[in-house]
């Protein structure tokens, strides 16, 4: 399956949206954590992060919706000039490994011809998303945050010993 449509999110769908993502994401974690005895201690993807991408400048939200008119995932992108930052892809709990996620970033590049650079992060563990933004995506990896080098844009973020690859993905030379 890997036909879908975005549309944008509506602020009605807006809590389900973000339930499905974080269970995503949550799904993701506890794949890689398959030995911890209690992965739910803390959300993958907190409330205010959520939040905090849907209120940035430029932001878009998009739910994935496949042919027969079911939500499969969705996307948070900012789209500032020509430089675009994907803030959040999930592909929902049960349909992942089937295009999916794949068909959502084809139809986010496709809306945004004008975008020269894509960046993104993803965290250290789930190695899932590295080999999609990589070998599916297109994207490179060119910087690793941790606590001895903290991304300037989220300093809080490292409190732990946990890290973000920050990838990019460059369409045309700036």
């Amino acid at each position: 399956m890997n036909s879908i449509k975005l549309i944008k999110l509506s602020e009605a769908h807006t809590i389900a949206f973000k339930e499905e993502m974080q269970e995503a994401f949550q799904h993701g974690f506890e794949a890689y954590n398959k030995d911890a005895e209690e992965t739910n201690q803390w959300q993958v993807l907190p409330d205010k992060d959520f939040y905090q991408s849907l209120e940035a400048e430029g932001a878009e939200a998009y739910e994935a919706i496949s042919e027969d008119g079911q939500r499969v995932g969705g996307a948070i992108i900012t789209a500032n000039g020509t430089l675009g930052e994907l803030a959040f892809l999930y592909v929902k709990v049960g349909v992942q490994s089937k295009g999916i996620g794949q068909a959502i970033w084809r139809a986010i590049e496709a809306m945004h011809p004008e975008i020269e650079v894509w960046e993104t992060c993803t965290p250290y563990f789930d190695r899932r998303n590295i080999h999609f933004y990589i070998n599916r995506c297109g994207f490179h990896a060119v910087e690793f945050f941790n606590e001895h080098h903290p991304d300037p844009n989220m300093p809080e973020q490292f409190d732990q010993e946990d890290g973000l690859f920050k990838f990019e993905k460059r369409l045309s030379p700036l």
